[in-house]
């Protein structure tokens, strides 16, 4: 028996049948022409592609792949044209039926492919919306986080949104990022909803970027959806720091006021900063006049801050803190006696002197210096600062003189029932004792029969203190004196300087 049939005459429409039987991928050209180990290799290569290729994901089939495939089935259709060139087909007989049959069996590769890009475009909508899905829930697991520790998730949720509407526009993923966005508005924004004005300020402030990161048309109506929320969360943060004291009001007002110059919220500002100031001017003149001058001062500052950040359209925040200024101002005196009764004499000094210095004309001068003079002499002799001094001017039936046995300029401060100050310049030729001296019995300082330096008061009957605090030289320590004065007598007060171990006195 021949190994194979007889070549037959050469036939051109029995070689296309062969090649397009062939270009199936199922090697039937080479079944009909009974070449079984070809049609065999033509499944294997079949086999392969699909096994690779199902299921149908988004990233398709290597394109690697694919050109050897096609090569294959171009080499297996150029092989069987030669094969059945000069071999009789199995069947069917003639040529033109098999002709026919393989341009029949050629939609079978055409309609996997066709079927094949089908699915893979499935795919890749499922991946995008499985991306979006992703992202709302990125979101999502971020509630009730501060701003600053989901910012970052935010951004990448953000990030996939803008990706889905450039990269893939026409996808259902693209057409549900609107939605998703609005729920993303929502629960960025979740702090103004529970009314936390001033945690709100950072995420409503990051929404009014978005748009910039986005088509208009995704965005839609939310591109306008954070102002008024952020205009209302600057403006309330800016008040409840302002009625707080909390020195950030001027921020937020600032901002509120350059961001949103024509909102309501803004016309509110000047009216809020002036019941500020007229509310710490209720304080002034009472027990908290200290702390009502402080916060009066403050506001005066503060105020100048916002006005040269965000300007003062009306004039309105320059008249607040023209008020705040003077009633600071005035109410110093009153801070000042507040101290001075408190016993907390070296304050009330130092506020009487500041208010004495700014205050030149005002009514309260003149008992101003009387109260510093006399919290220098309590701080020195406490039981001095009992009473509040007055204003009444030295006379009386009492003369006391007060001479200055001193190398060094004494300024001598007195109070009881009248207070004052005034300095005696130094006594030449007078000398400072050693502190032996003072405690021998037979010390008597202003004895020496020298011209001393000395000045003459008229005091009225009662205990009157004093106080002298010598000008420069080397002392450094004020002497004291409590002289309770009485009808009948002269009295003379006398300043001298010690010296001793570890230092000297007046």
């Amino acid at each position: 028996m021949p190994a194979a049939p007889p070549p037959a005459p050469p036939d051109t429409g029995r070689a296309v049948a062969v090649a397009l039987l062939n270009l199936s991928g199922l090697g039937l050209g080479y079944a009909l022409t009974r070449r079984r180990l070809l049609m065999a290799a033509c499944w294997v290569a079949t086999a392969v592609l699909l096994v690779i290729a199902l299921p149908a994901d988004a990233d398709g089939i290597p394109g690697a792949l694919l050109a050897v495939y096609a090569l294959l089935l171009l080499l297996a259709a150029a092989h069987g044209a030669y094969v059945g060139l000069r071999t009789r087909l199995v069947w069917p007989g003639r040529a033109p039926l098999a002709l026919l049959l393989g341009l029949v069996l050629l939609a079978v590769p055409a309609g996997g492919a066709l079927w094949y890009q089908d699915a893979r475009d499935e795919a890749v909508q499922q991946a995008l919306l499985k991306r979006l899905t992703s992202a709302d829930q990125l979101v999502a697991a971020d509630a009730g986080k501060s701003f600053s520790t989901a910012e970052g998730d935010y951004r990448e949720a953000l990030g996939v949104y803008r990706e889905l509407v450039a990269d893939h526009p026409g996808s259902r993923a693209a057409h549900k990022v609107p939605a998703s966005l609005r729920t993303y508005y929502s629960k960025v924004a979740a702090p103004y909803d529970s009314q936390d004005y001033c945690t709100a300020v950072a995420p409503l402030t990051y929404l009014r970027t978005v748009p910039g990161e986005l088509p208009k048309a995704t965005v839609g109506t939310l591109a306008d959806w954070p102002d008024d929320r952020l205009a209302t969360s600057l403006y309330e943060c800016g008040a409840q720091g302002l009625s707080a004291g909390d020195q950030d009001w001027v921020t937020r007002f600032g901002d509120l006021m350059k961001t949103f110059p024509g909102a309501p919220q803004t016309t509110k500002v000047a009216p809020a900063v002036d019941a500020a100031v007229k509310k710490a001017q209720k304080g002034v003149g009472g027990s908290g006049s200290c702390a009502a001058v402080e916060e009066l001062q403050q506001l005066d500052t503060r105020i100048g801050d916002l006005k040269t950040a965000a300007g003062d359209p009306g004039g309105k925040l320059a008249s607040a803190a023209s008020r705040a200024g003077r009633s600071g101002d005035d109410g110093a005196y009153d801070c000042g006696v507040q101290e001075y009764r408190s016993g907390d004499f070296s304050n009330a000094q130092q506020t009487m002197d500041k208010f004495v210095a700014g205050h030149p004309h005002h009514k309260n001068r003149a008992r101003a210096q009387k109260i510093a003079i006399a919290a220098e002499v309590a701080q020195t002799i406490p039981a001095a600062g009992k009473k509040l001094p007055t204003t009444t001017a030295d006379g009386g039936s009492i003369s006391v003189t007060v001479k200055n046995d001193s190398p060094d300029d004494v300024t001598v401060l007195y109070t009881g029932p009248v207070t004052g100050s005034f300095t005696l310049k130094a006594c030449g030729g007078c000398r400072s004792y050693l502190l032996a001296d003072t405690l021998m019995s037979t010390f008597k300082p202003c004895a020496g029969g020298k011209d001393y330096p000395q000045r003459t008061l008229q005091l009225p009957v009662g205990t009157t203190y004093f106080v002298h605090k010598p000008n420069g030289g080397q002392a450094t320590t004020a002497g004291s004196d409590t002289a309770k004065l009485r009808p009948g007598y002269i009295y003379t007060e006398c300043a001298y300087t010690t010296q001793g171990f570890g230092g000297s006195g007046t």
